[in-house]
């Protein structure tokens, strides 16, 4: 599935759902589906958890 059906799928979910719940149903979808993203992200290996951690605090491990 490339990017651009995954965007679709993303886009039509959150228009259901500010459609039919209002903002805030538009809003947990969409906090819901970012943290979906973040653990099949590191589920693949894409990102460590340390990785993510540093990230959080503000601390760049690349220096």
């Amino acid at each position: 599935m490339n990017l651009a059906v995954v965007g679709l799928v993303v886009g039509i979910a959150l228009g259901f759902a500010g459609y039919f719940g209002g903002f805030a149903a538009f809003l947990l979808v969409g906090v819901l589906g970012l943290v979906g993203f973040v653990v099949g992200r590191l589920l693949e290996g894409d990102i460590e958890l340390r990785d993510l951690a540093d990230l959080l605090r503000g601390r760049d491990r690349r220096r």
